[in-house]
């Protein structure tokens, strides 16, 4: 026994073990466990003096580009730090795995420049950061692109190469939207393994609290056309989790085709995603459009072996919202792709009012059907793509424009409290077809809703199939509708589902 222990001392003598293979994410996960073991403690929060700076004071800290981590060392990733303030009321630990071993970044004034010399003055020596930004070359051979921002409790946003930032997730959400209130477990503590000179694909480690949960993450980027995450967390719970959120996501819906424009808005559309798409394990594809409404609105889908959901941006020309400063036209879409068979659950859309384009009001995510009991770790993997919109790789045909009207106006109907719905099918086996076929519109009212008229033509303008629907939501109720084209028993679209509540300031009603 000595002796193989000598021989192997003698072999790491020689081969010494890199530690980026020493760290791994059972490191992680073991920190976690024993964290979930011990009454959950708030981070210190930095000063409040930062806390009280405005956007542009805190946006007038800049960090420099030439001080990004791994800037000397060949590597195509760096790291750009982030400080803490604003909306950011504590520091993260941010660690460094190379071959040198694990080591923390301390913090360091002269990484920033100061608009303000009296603020400079008054940051402290240990601030710390809050988060960080992983750029690469995603454009140009040697320019450093941002593709990757980890900031705030546990939100990332990425970016494919074609993108700008919109969308966000995060690493999990907790009983969002109940009457409860959310709760936001933090990202307390990252490690950020040094890639080769030569890499594609960069791996962070990351360790989540919160008063309910802890949670060991392992990150995989793989920035691109389209970026991929792949995510692998297990997590540890402090008490039972009613509704927990895997793979959270995160936009912004104020208004758009399907809604009323704001008054004295002149642009279209105003939104980051216009619709959820779900790929169920019954085969069955769904699109649900977006709304910005008047009260809180929650929406659940069944799913037995969900394959994929995400948070589309499928209205991507710029004549859709004519803005050359926001540019939500290419706003990234993103697809959650579960790895194994996450069981019987339920995807959860949250739509929550906004009054403008600068709050975040649309979240989904897939929950399991029974709460998560507390001392049982709780392991998930999933790949998060950020990038255009067919992120989905269908080949169904689908639903491109939903616009809903009075169905008592000309050129709508002469139904009062009824609704004209207008939506446009397109690409997929769809596109192959020659426009005197019969294609069908397979109409479903929900919640009492009646459907009063419904039929399907080609489009010959915009070279797709165009569905018209008439529909009468019961008194004080609804609207909710399902459909899909077919032509005879063969399906060629996703299934539409829309849902409008009666308090919507659509239909044109007289006093």
């Amino acid at each position: 026994m000595l002796k193989k222990f000598s021989g192997l001392l003698l072999i790491l003598f020689i081969f010494p073990v890199n530690a980026a293979e020493q760290f791994s994410f059972q490191t992680v996960a073991e920190k976690a466990r024993l964290l979930a073991a011990q009454p959950y403690q708030e981070p210190p929060s930095v000063p409040r003096f930062l806390l009280d700076l405005n956007y542009d004071q805190f946006k007038d800290i800049r960090f420099e580009p030439d001080k990004s981590l791994w800037r000397q060392h060949g590597s195509p990733f760096k790291v750009m730090l982030i400080p803490p303030g604003l909306f950011y009321r504590h520091a993260v630990r941010i660690n460094v795995i190379d071959i040198e071993g694990v080591h923390e970044l301390a913090f360091r004034k002269d990484y920033f420049t100061f608009a303000d010399p009296d603020l400079e003055r008054r940051i402290p020596p240990d601030l710390g950061y809050a988060g960080f930004e992983l750029t690469y070359p995603l454009i140009e051979p040697k320019v450093q692109s941002q593709f990757i921002v980890f900031l705030g409790v546990s939100y990332f946003r990425g970016v494919g190469k074609d993108n700008t930032w919109g969308i966000s997730s995060r690493g999990l959400a907790l009983d969002t939207g109940l009457p409860t209130g959310e709760e936001f477990p933090s990202f307390i503590e990252y490690w950020l393994v040094q890639p080769a000179g030569n890499a594609r694909e960069m791996m962070v480690y990351a360790l989540l609290d919160g008063p309910s949960v802890t949670g060991a993450y392992q990150f995989n980027f793989l920035p691109g056309q389209n970026t991929l995450v792949k995510v692998r967390a297990v997590l540890f719970p402090r008490k039972t989790l009613q509704l927990v959120g895997i793979a959270p996501l995160t936009s912004m819906f104020y208004y758009g085709e399907n809604t009323p424009r704001p008054k004295g808005h002149w642009r279209q559309q105003v939104h980051d995603s216009d619709g959820l798409l779900i790929e169920n394990g019954n085969g069955e594809w769904s699109w649900r459009p977006l709304i910005n409404p008047d009260s809180l609105e929650m929406d659940y889908f069944n799913t037995m072996d969900v394959q994929g959901f995400g948070l589309l941006q499928r209205n991507a020309a710029f004549t859709d919202y004519q803005d050359m400063s926001a540019r939500y036209d290419i706003r990234p879409s993103t697809w959650v792709k579960p790895e194994g068979n996450w069981g019987p659950g339920k995807i959860v859309l949250v739509q929550i009012p906004t009054d403008g384009e600068s709050n975040d009001n649309i979240v989904a995510f897939w929950s399991p059907n029974n709460p998560t009991p507390p001392q049982q770790p709780y392991e998930f993997r999933y790949t998060l793509a950020f990038g255009g919109p067919d992120l989905d790789q269908q080949s169904l045909g689908k639903s491109v424009n939903t616009f809903v009207g009075d169905g008592n106006v000309n050129g709508g109907g002469n139904l009062p409290g009824a609704y004209r719905v207008i939506v446009d099918f397109a690409g997929g086996s769809l596109a192959k077809l020659p426009a005197s076929t019969n294609v069908e519109g397979v109409v479903t009212g929900l919640n009492n809703t009646e459907i009063v008229e419904e039929f399907t033509e080609y489009n010959q303008a915009l070279g797709n199939w165009r569905l018209s629907i008439l529909a009468k939501p019961a008194e004080e109720q609804p609207l909710e509708l399902r459909a899909y084209l077919k032509v005879d028993q063969q399906t060629l679209s996703e299934t539409w589902t829309y849902r409008l509540p009666a308090k919507n300031g659509i239909l044109n009603l007289k006093e």
